[in-house]
């Protein structure tokens, strides 16, 4: 009974283990990303990124049915046919001249005693010409030997790898450019954050110390009730922060590929300096270092590519086509038995030469050479466009810096002068009015300086990409 029963739990445990794993594939994962693990999770994860790479595979597979055709194509083929009613053909009756003249020779007599005589005319006879069964098997071969379109084709393989290549990398730049954006914005979010607990904080002892002065006589229950105003109006103002940045983790998420549930924490740390790390290095530029840039590059040879294909059209083709064959012919269907088959065979080289097509391989070859034309316009105005993102990239990021650098003293500032008029109200030298005004001015000087960083974080990240070293 002991044996029965360790049987029939290990059967039930082998048919709930597919049910056990799905719970573990669907439970929630913890995942703690640098910026660089975060980009790398993208590079895999993301729907875009993913498609772009699907792009990528399906172009290689449309090489491999372009190389295809200039390999030989060799088909096999098996046919039966049966014919209830044969085709009949009439034809001159040839048997009866042939009978007669042998006739006439041996001075045969008909009936009448009379020597035959040859007739004027001896009609048609009816013959069928045929089996009713058929069947024939056999195996063909066709090789270009030589087709300008296909080998022009054959050239522009690797560079349409490199066209697909190069729209998953300019996917990734897009996704990662956006992945900086949030996650900086969301490493910021911390010092916000940090800045109204410190202000809630500071608050809450300028509640402390009055509510202690209303008790002495010092201050009056208006002074207490502004503060606690003031706390709860930073409480809230908590709240809707920590719900943007909630918000905001789950923009990254989905920037990201990564399930919703999973739990994500920002490793990465952010201040000034960090800032302005590697802006020196990214003013050095070359047109060649965008990526867009550089897909351009690629659409133009193939579009060249597409006008010399177009010019091959005119000049000959050269095939060559073979087959062999087994053919037999049956009163019945036994081709399986004894019976003969006969060989058919043939090879044959194919030299097409165009002449005249009314001039339509003309017409498709200035279209190309328009497109192309066209490309080449489409570059000149992506190197102006280039031109004045980087310009307008470097006029933000020097903006943005200077903004930031600026803040950072106003807020420290801010922070100076709140402390001194705290110490004057709290000394009895100074008013109320006073310290509520230093308190706001802080808070805005805080808000200025939060403004700062998160606008030099987009604005560095904006010139970088705009220099082609995202």
């Amino acid at each position: 009974m002991k044996k029965a029963g360790n049987k029939w739990l290990w059967f039930t445990g082998m048919a709930l283990l597919p049910f056990v794993t799905l719970a573990q594939d669907n439970t929630p994962k913890l995942h703690e990303f640098s910026i660089k693990q975060a980009v790398d999770y993208a590079a895999k994860n993301n729907v875009q990124v993913k498609n772009a790479l699907i792009d990528l595979r399906t172009q290689e597979q449309k090489n491999r049915e372009v190389t295809g055709t200039a390999y030989p194509q060799i088909n096999g083929s098996v046919s039966s046919t049966y014919n209830p009613n044969v085709a009949a053909q009439v034809i001159p009756n040839f048997i009866s001249p042939a009978t007669y003249g042998v006739l006439v020779q041996e001075g045969v007599k008909n009936g009448s005693g009379n020597p035959i005589t040859m007739p004027d005319d001896f009609g048609f006879i009816a013959a069928q010409f045929g089996t009713k069964w058929g069947a024939t098997g056999g195996i063909s071969l066709s090789q270009i030997l030589f087709d300008g379109q296909v080998f022009t084709g054959l050239k522009a393989r690797k560079t349409l790898i490199e066209f697909s290549e190069k729209n998953v990398e300019l996917t990734e730049e897009n996704i990662r450019a956006n992945i900086y954006k949030v996650y900086y914005q969301l490493v910021a979010s911390k010092t916000q954050i940090a800045l109204i607990d410190a202000n809630i904080a500071l608050l809450e002892k300028l509640q402390h110390d009055t509510k202690i002065m209303y008790d002495n006589g010092f201050a009056e229950k208006l002074d207490v009730d502004k503060v606690s105003v003031r706390i709860a109006n930073l409480q809230t103002e908590k709240t809707n922060a920590v719900n943007q940045v909630n918000n905001g983790y789950l923009g990254l998420k989905v920037l990201m590929g990564m399930p919703i549930r999973d739990s994500l924490v920002l490793t990465d740390t952010l201040n000034d300096e960090q800032v302005k790390e590697g802006v020196l290095e990214a003013a050095e530029f070359d047109y060649s270092l965008r990526r867009d840039y550089q897909y351009s590059d690629l659409g133009i040879k193939l579009a060249e590519f597409n006008v010399k294909r177009y010019q091959m059209s005119k000049i000959p083709t050269l095939n060559l086509n073979g087959y062999y064959n087994k053919n037999a012919q049956r009163d019945k269907f036994n081709f399986f038995g004894k019976g003969e088959w006969f060989n058919i065979s043939a090879v044959t080289v194919n030299l097409n030469i165009p002449i005249f097509h009314g001039f339509s391989n003309n017409a498709r070859i200035a279209q190309a050479r328009l497109a192309l034309q066209r490309s080449r316009n489409d570059q000149e105005a992506l190197k102006i466009n280039i031109d004045s993102e980087i310009q307008t990239a470097k006029n933000n990021f020097a903006s943005a810096v200077s903004s930031l650098d600026y803040q950072k003293r106003n807020m420290e500032l801010a922070e100076s002068v709140y402390q001194q008029t705290k110490k004057k109200y709290e000394a009895g030298t100074g008013a109320q009015t006073e310290i509520n005004q230093s308190q706001n001015d802080l808070k805005a000087a805080q808000t200025n300086y939060i403004n700062a960083l998160y606008s030099a974080i987009i604005a560095k990240v904006d010139f970088l990409k705009a220099t082609g070293k995202l």
